[in-house]
């Protein structure tokens, strides 16, 4: 599972192996399976099907137990799930059914030829939605579990989904865990920043600082060209500076902030199994680097945090042309550079969510790529229809559908971190008793939802036995 990425940016390292495809786990292939979905659920007339990846795990299933379904989201669904994390620790004490769907356009699930505009216009949260009810409803009767009760998991937009699931579905899903969701859509997300400068500042409140100070350095030294030599030198460029455009500025700078907000969002979160890289970079480490004067100026310790992710991530250079971003990602072909999940994601921000973490708030370290940037690349990669109006009219229609905050439902639990800034859009207070929120201070995006370890966290380890007892609760009524 795919747990949202901090920006358009980091989506892009898709290509560079940040996220794999598939994982051999306990040295068997966790098997395939298959299910026959329509392409438009909500036109009759259109009788288009397509064949969606879903995985299954009947180990711990006791007759009369409950199903978990764990719902996939912007990237591959990874099939070390079905054999790690803490859902697998509840089946095991419950006897549930585990199963996990991919989902549509993501991964090997490809409802249409391409990933085309016009075939995208079939990827949105309403169509997920109705391919889980459909699935749900198929699989219970194949399965003989119609009379099971059904628990939706997921994690970041797959958390959102499941929220979403037990609202619009009532019927078909009897409980949700919504880990580190975040239900109100928003055009512009500065705040997203204000928490990685208040995530830095935990650690050491000089770190944010001396970040901010490399990036001012930075900025100033952009401002003329006869610097471009040094600075493609210094953050080892795979080319020669190009500044051209606000546009060209902007992405440079934001996938040089997007090592930190990359690494705030996933802080010290226990996620090696999924065959992820660079775990072990945490706010600790980055602030190390900030501080540590032997590397030269605040800037020079900025340029170091390059090198480190680059070493890390075994690339030779940086690649910060937004050029070659903006035609991977117009990339429509199944084989193209950004299809492991940035073309489809961004499509999806840009047609439903918003979501832009921009610079437009004072109280963060960073600067350079505000909103207009992120609603400039909705026009220059999915065409001319898409607009700053059309983008926010997209924003207002999802809150309008869901109901943002304002959650009318039961039986729906939310984990979020406090380290994680995706919890400014999450429900983060107790909306009732049966609308219950589990704000964990001092961990990142969907924790909870990781294996457990000896070094968690005590209010993490609460965390999670305060999710099983609530689903022990709900599972008896």
């Amino acid at each position: 599972m795919l747990c949202i990425s901090h920006s358009s940016a980091f989506l892009n390292k898709i290509k560079h192996g940040t996220f794999r495809t598939s994982v051999i786990i306990s040295n068997t292939d966790v098997q395939e399976l298959w299910f026959t979905q329509r392409l438009d659920h909500f036109n009759g007339a259109d009788g288009r099907l397509w064949k969606q990846r879903y995985f299954i795990n009947d180990t711990m299933y006791k007759t009369g137990g409950p199903v978990f379904l764990m719902i996939g989201g912007e990237g591959p669904a990874n099939p070390a799930w079905m054999q790690y994390g803490t859902w697998l620790a509840y089946a095991q004490k419950l006897g549930a059914l585990c199963v996990m769907l991919e989902h549509r356009f993501y991964g090997k699930s490809h409802p249409t030829e391409d990933l085309s505009t016009t075939n995208l216009v079939y990827l949105s949260s309403k169509q997920a939605l109705a391919d889980l009810a459909h699935f749900r409803t198929v699989l219970a009767e194949k399965m003989g579990l119609t009379r099971s009760k059904w628990v939706a998991f997921g994690g970041s937009y797959p958390g959102s989904l499941a929220t979403w699931f037990r609202l619009k579905y009532p019927h078909l899903v009897h409980a949700a865990i919504a880990s580190s969701a975040p239900l109100h859509a928003v055009l512009n997300f500065p705040e997203y920043l204000e928490v990685v400068e208040r995530s830095l500042a935990i650690h050491s409140p000089e770190c944010p600082l001396l970040v901010k100070n490399a990036s001012d350095t930075l900025v100033d030294m952009l401002k003329d060209s006869k610097n471009y030599d040094k600075i493609s030198k210094d953050f080892r460029l795979c080319e020669t500076l190009q500044i051209q455009s606000d546009m060209d500025l902007a992405y440079f700078l934001e996938v040089l902030a997007g090592n930190f907000m990359d690494v705030v969002q996933y802080n010290d979160d226990n996620r090696e199994f999924e065959g992820v890289r660079g775990t072990n970079i945490t706010i600790k480490v980055l602030c190390g680097l900030m501080s540590d004067t032997s590397l030269g100026t605040p800037y020079d310790r900025y340029a170091s945090v390059v090198h480190l992710m680059l070493n890390t991530f075994a690339q030779k250079c940086l690649d910060v042309s937004y050029d070659t971003y903006r035609r991977e990602m117009s990339n429509s072909s199944w084989d193209g550079p950004a299809s492991g999940g940035g073309r489809q994601w961004v499509y999806q921000t840009c047609a439903e969510f918003g979501f832009y973490q921009s610079t437009d708030s004072p109280n963060q370290p960073f600067t350079g790529f505000p909103l207009q940037y992120h609603l400039q690349q909705c026009s220059d990669v999915y065409g001319s229809s898409f607009s700053a109006a059309s983008v926010a009219d997209a924003v207002l229609q999802t809150n309008e559908n869901y109901g943002g905050y304002d959650i009318t439902s039961s039986r729906i639990v939310f984990p979020n971190g406090s380290i994680d800034p995706w919890h400014m859009l999450g429900i983060t207070k107790d909306i009732n008793d049966d609308l219950p929120a589990i704000f964990i201070k001092g961990t990142a995006h969907c924790a909870n939802m990781y294996p457990a370890r000896p070094e968690d966290l005590p209010q993490l380890t609460y965390a999670r036995d305060h999710v099983f007892l609530l689903l022990q609760k709900w599972l008896m009524l």
